[in-house]
């Protein structure tokens, strides 16, 4: 029997693959920990700072890009299958990493490898989950499902911490390899989507005569709305900014504020990413979709513009102020990837939902590859984010304003008719 045959399952089952969902997430955030790795790096191996973001880069660039096959492979295959090759590649690639020491060998392993497990095991937690409950939950879903790849450094960061301080790098990368390996493909096991003709309980009954209203969207239908593209550059600007900052938040914290916080940062950040993905998506339910976008561009742009102005003598240059700051940032940051999966979904329907959301995810990963190495090489060049700092918060405050001008498609006859 496939995934797809299925009998009418117990009413429950939709909250055991929404859990499962939640576990694989919380396993696949090794890549926020990226900051712990990269200062457990020895000064012996002769990395520059570009050389540290390099792997995080090409990472989040992988990942953006698998997102579109692993999503038409979930769409087509079931999460199942994917979500075990998801987790086999994770492993993988941590300890391919485990080998070596050189800058190639950890973009080959961690940022190819890795980021392209990530993204299969990924594609496969949060569409089979939204698909077991009405519409009016889809944001409040999402962002469970999803709130497990920002909570994830909360443990994961002290726990690296500890391996790198009591094993060595390679030793800590090796062990992170296998335990996520074992962990993603067995969780794996327990996602499944409904059966054909499942009607989710609490969904609103249809009126008597009337014919349902088909909001589907194949991905080429997609990508010939405007508002796909207006999306895509929003999503790439929120989520290019929270990763930068996550990339180099122990770097920041040491130079500018003179503070040296490492993982507890880095943990505190994961808190507001995690709190931020289920914040946001009942407030998407709650108030809008616009409204919640709003929200999240702004509040992100004043928070980063605090940190522009951190310095050693300044307000900012506290353990407790920054770590507020911080977990802001993680929170805002966390917003959109509770709100994008749940407009894509609403724009363009779930049938295709795992490859239109992969397609939308390609934003994530162009924002934060360039957003991320651009503070890398800006750093290397001035000794300061403050470039790439002005440079995020400019694209967050245009992205604030986009909100306003996106509004849901209609079809080609739809237009017509009107």
């Amino acid at each position: 029997m496939s995934e797809q045959e299925a009998v009418r399952p117990p009413a429950n089952h939709g909250w055991r693959v929404t859990l499962a969902g939640l576990g694989i997430n919380l396993a696949l955030a090794i890549m926020y920990t990226w900051s712990v790795i990269s200062s457990g790096v020895p000064d012996g191996w002769g990395w520059s700072q570009a050389d540290k973001s390099l792997p995080y880069a090409i990472s989040c660039l992988v990942i953006s890009v698998a997102m579109v096959p692993a999503g038409r492979m979930q769409d087509k295959l079931g999460p199942r299958l994917v979500a075990t090759i998801g987790g086999l590649l994770v492993g993988l690639g941590m300890i391919l990493a485990s080998f070596t020491t050189t800058p190639l060998g950890y973009v080959l392993g961690f940022g190819v490898l890795t980021g392209a497990g990530i993204a299969f095991a990924y594609a496969a937690a949060t569409p089979p989950a939204v698909k077991w409950f009405p519409a009016a939950k889809t944001g409040m879903i999402v962002g469970i499902v999803v709130s497990g790849f920002g909570l994830a450094p909360v443990y994961a960061a002290p726990l690296t911490n500890w391996l790198i301080d009591d094993f060595g790098l390679a030793q800590a990368v090796m062990v992170l390899g296998v335990a996520f390996l074992l962990v993603v493909s067995g969780l794996a096991q327990i996602l499944k989507t409904p059966p054909p003709g499942y009607v989710p309980p609490g969904t609103p009954p249809q009126p008597a005569g009337s014919a349902p209203q088909r909001k589907e969207y194949a991905p080429g239908q997609m990508l010939s709305t405007w508002q796909f593209y207006v999306l895509w550059f929003m999503y790439a600007c929120g989520a290019g900014a929270g990763l930068m900052i996550i990339s180099m938040l122990a770097k920041i914290a040491s130079v500018q504020a003179g503070l040296e916080l490492g993982f507890v940062l880095v943990a505190v950040l994961a808190v507001g990413n995690g709190a931020g993905r289920i914040v946001a998506g009942i407030a998407y339910d709650k108030i809008g979709r616009k409204a919640a976008l709003v929200g999240c561009f702004a509040l992100q742009t004043v928070m980063i513009l605090l940190l522009s102005q951190t310095t050693a003598d300044s307000l900012l240059a506290n353990a407790t102020v920054l770590g507020v700051v911080s977990a802001l940032i993680g929170a805002n940051y966390g917003a959109n990837l509770a709100l994008f999966p749940s407009v894509t979904k609403d724009y363009y329907g779930l049938k295709s939902f795992g490859v239109n959301y992969g397609l939308m995810f390609t934003a994530w990963g162009f924002g934060g590859f360039l957003l991320a190495l651009l503070a890398g090489k800006v750093y290397d060049e001035t000794g300061s984010f403050n470039f790439a700092y002005y440079c995020s918060a400019a694209l967050l405050a245009v992205a604030a304003v986009a909100t306003f001008v996106v509004k849901p498609p209609r079809r080609v006859e739809e237009q017509r008719a009107a």
